[in-house]
């Protein structure tokens, strides 16, 4: 249990780091793909806490992995369009790789 806390204090972090990132974009994307952004980052939150307070864990595992490939998707077309820079998309993706990992485990943990 301590574990899926960590998780998501990693999300939690990477949040932190993407409103920092967010900032600089365009104007016309801060209401679109910014959004998208933060909301997918948001859901992936919501799912941690939700299989945190369940018993059948694995269906919102598998839904925070999809969740996850869709945010570094998003995150990947960011710095491709030149609204993110090299650096910061480096620490991201490092931070969601992280998670990555840690849910790795926790699917294994639940199977």
């Amino acid at each position: 249990m301590t574990e899926n806390l960590k998780i998501k204090q990693k999300v939690e972090d990477t949040l932190q780091y993407l409103y920092i990132a967010l900032k600089h974009f365009p104007k016309s994307e801060r209401f679109t793909l910014c959004a998208d952004i933060k909301q997918s980052t948001y859901k992936v939150i919501r799912l941690i806490i939700q299989a945190n307070k369940t018993k059948n864990k694995l269906p919102i595992l598998y839904e925070i992995d999809t969740e996850l490939d869709m945010l570094r998707m998003m995150i990947r077309l960011s710095m491709k369009l030149g609204f993110m820079p090299l650096k910061k998309y480096e620490v991201i993706i490092g931070y969601l790789s992280e998670v990555g990992k840690m849910l790795g485990g926790w699917i294994k943990s639940a199977k």
